[in-house]
């Protein structure tokens, strides 16, 4: 199975005897630590040794990295771990629930790098998955061991004197006379090496002076510096205090602007690209125009870390590096003015997505805020820290709410609404859109109980004071809870008031159109299908004028139902790939099952029993992941019902339940293939985001499923015909 891990960026060297004893330990044990010293590569050879037991095939279900540096809050420690492992989950329930679920009968190693800020947090998951989770593995890696029963802790020490040697000459590389700067240099190299006590770190941030110094002069100042520190002899530093001297030496030999910009990057979580460096950092001492070749002059240095990805070129500081500019940044002083900076320019970003998430730049947009949700985290987490900046906190999380919803993030979002909201503001309308945006998160997760608590809320609030944009949008979530609990009349009639309120105040957005689209699911529910097709039908040339998806996707599913209904099979069949293509490319779990069901019924009248058998098996794979099947609802579950008679009928039930079965033993991403007939119908899937994973988290053939008699007939909207 291939491994979940980053492409290396250069050559790994060295390390051969590491690497095999970290391999003979994870034979051994559950749970590996790797520590050491910042700087002595135990990141790099942790994801090492993982790729080569991937190579190996030593884990059935593969190896996958959490990446947790950036991470501070510990509440969202279980959400990394989710997010690492690829699944989507719309339900309320907890994370580390979903965890212990979907690793309960996996064989699989789980590397969590960057921990230590989160060591007691990070002990006790550990502990609880690997007692529940018995084919789990775990790597971590941190300065300090994990300290739980079972656990084996391997001390990564500095490179050998052969191993830093070749690390310095590869980092050196070729000049561009085509010379290599240590070739006849090599006594030199091996004593720099040796001051630097093998640190890979320390070793390659000396490489990277070797453009404008030669391996001589290198030692010299180096060797200067040493003597400083230890009252003029030669005698050794402690490892520790090695590579901070070092890097403190990188930052002499900066210029001015040069340790400006590194102190200033530290402000940020993760990677970052050029536009946000480019506001955040400027100032009258470092002008926007000089940036880009500052950022160019730190990356030859190796002070900066170059990532390409989907998400465009962006940067990133080492943790080590990182933390020695922080503190040279608070240092200055100016270490709030920046986090603040930081914070309104992630503020701006979101706002910015929320507008453009109804364009033809949605899937740009999604793209975007899953790279930036590192940094979005931190900007919420500097609002809360401070009273008087509650109400933007309130603000970023209501913004995100297409990210939330839109994206796959509902656990996420419900964590963060619900922080934020517990925090007191006197900004109305900031908290009123996180009112009803968690509202709109516990309906999809089906927890009706604080759905109804939180746009009640909102309601009375809004109407309270005067607040018509918000009291529209908890009405129409009010009515979406109607809708999805069998109440059409209650409904139809929410949502209309909803629709009539938006028109008053002239909102239109991809939530209006959803409301739309909602409608017409509870009319064509109440039999008057025509009028649900006009809906939709409206709502997709809005869509297309705007370049939208998301809403357009769901347009389209209402359609597709109207087509089989009117025997279009074919219709029928080419709208709902559409609809899936989209829905799974942005992460929506209910639009991607709804569509799954609806496939599997228009293929089973078509004459395809055993495909429609199977699709209904990958849908109930997924269902764990969204709530109750088909939201409880008898109308949305007519069709399920229908399908699953006529190809019990046409196959028998012994066949029937083996290929659904099979649906459900079938990998998701592969399902969704599939029934895109393996990407030759997915058009609507073109320049949209790639496709996160949506691993369920259980084995369906073990879930409850909720059997509902069919309500609608064919006099009520119903699905006989």
């Amino acid at each position: 199975m291939r491994p979940h891990l980053p492409a290396e960026l250069n050559r790994f060297v060295g390390r051969d005897r590491e690497l095999a004893r970290l391999g003979r330990l994870l034979s051994d044990a559950r749970l590996v630590t790797v520590t050491g010293v910042g700087g002595v590569g135990k990141t790099r050879v942790a994801l090492r040794a993982a790729a080569v037991l991937a190579e190996q095939e030593r884990y059935c279900d593969g190896v996958r990295l959490v990446e947790l540096s950036c991470l501070n809050d510990p509440g969202l420690l279980d959400h990394a771990l989710v997010e690492a492992l690829g699944l989507t989950d719309h339900t309320a329930r907890a994370p580390r629930r979903l965890l212990l679920d979907h690793l309960a009968e996996r064989e699989l190693l789980l590397v969590l790098d960057g921990f230590e800020q989160l060591v007691d947090a990070c002990a006790d998951l550990v502990r609880e998955l690997l007692r529940g989770c018995p084919g789990l593995r775990v790597l971590a890696v941190g300065r300090l061991p994990l300290r739980i029963d079972g656990e084996r802790v391997f001390l990564l020490t500095p490179m050998c004197e052969q191993d830093a040697v070749l690390l310095f000459a590869e980092r050196a590389g070729v000049t561009r006379a085509g010379e290599r700067p240590i070739e006849g240099h090599e006594e030199a190299a091996a004593e720099l090496c040796g001051r630097l006590d093998g640190i890979p770190l320390a070793i390659e941030l000396a490489a990277g002076r070797l453009g404008t110094l030669s391996v001589e002069q290198l030692l010299r100042r180096l060797d200067d510096r040493f003597r400083l520190l230890t009252g003029g002899g030669r005698g050794a530093l402690p490892r520790h205090q090695t590579l901070r001297t070092t890097i403190g030496w990188s930052h002499e030999l900066c210029t001015g602007a040069q340790r400006l910009l590194w102190a200033r990057l530290s402000v940020f979580a993760g990677a970052f690209d050029l536009e946000a460096v480019e506001y955040i950092c400027v100032g009258p001492d470092l002008p926007q125009e000089d940036v880009l070749d500052i950022l160019g002059q730190l990356l030859d240095q190796s002070l900066v870390v170059r990532e390409d990805g989907v998400g465009g070129v962006r940067y990133r500081l080492l943790d080590t590096v990182r933390e020695y500019g922080a503190e040279w940044l608070a240092q200055t002083g100016d270490a709030e003015r920046l986090r603040r900076r930081h914070r309104d320019w992630y503020l701006g970003l979101a706002t910015w997505c929320e507008l453009d998430w109804f364009s033809p730049r949605q899937a740009e947009v999604a793209t975007r805020v899953e790279c930036e949700l590192p940094n979005l985290r931190a900007a919420m987490e500097f609002s809360l820290a401070s009273p008087e900046d509650a109400h933007l906190a309130h603000y970023l999380a209501g913004t995100l709410w297409f990210c939330w919803v839109g994206c796959g993030r509902l656990a996420e979002g419900r964590h963060w609404l619900t922080q934020v909201l517990d925090v007191a503001s006197e900004h109305d309308s900031s908290r009123l859109k996180a009112l009803w945006v968690l509202g709109y998160v516990a309906v999809l997760q089906g927890d009706a109980v604080a759905a109804i608590a939180a746009l009640q809320e909102c309601r009375e609030e809004a109407e309270l004071r005067g607040d018509a944009v918000a009291a529209a949008y908890a009405v129409h979530r009010t009515g979406c809870l109607a809708l999805v609990t069998d109440d059409m009349p209650r409904a139809e009639e929410l949502l209309g008031a909803a629709l009539v309120g938006y028109e008053e105040v002239g909102e239109l957005n991809s939530n209006v159109l959803m409301g739309q689209v909602e409608m017409a699911m509870a009319v064509g529910f109440r039999g008057r299908l025509d009028e649900a097709v006009s809906m939709c039908e409206r709502v997709v040339e809005v869509c297309e004028d705007h370049g939208e998806r998301w809403t357009r996707a769901y347009a389209l599913y209402v359609l597709a139902y109207a087509a089989w209904y009117g025997g279009d099979g074919d219709r029928a069949r080419r709208l709902l790939r559409e609809t899936l293509a989209v829905h799974h490319a942005f992460h929506d779990l209910v639009g991607t099952v709804l569509t799954l069901e609806m496939l599997a019924l228009v293929e089973v009248d078509a004459g395809d029993p055993v495909g429609a058998a199977e699709l209904q098996g990958a849908a109930e794979r997924i269902w764990p992941s969204v709530g109750l099947p088909l939201f409880g609802s008898a109308y949305f579950y007519a069709a399920h019902v229908l399908c699953e008679e006529r190809a019990r009928e046409r196959l028998g039930d012994s066949a029937y339940e083996e290929h659904r079965r099979r649906g459900a033993g079938t990998d998701t991403d592969v399902a969704v293939a599939r029934a895109l007939g393996d990407g030759q119908e997915a058009d609507g899937a073109r320049e949209l985001p790639p496709a996160r994973g949506t691993q369920p988290p259980e084995d369906p053939a073990h879930a409850q499923t909720r059997r509902l008699p069919l309500r609608a007939e064919r006099g009520d909207g119903g699905l006989k015909r």
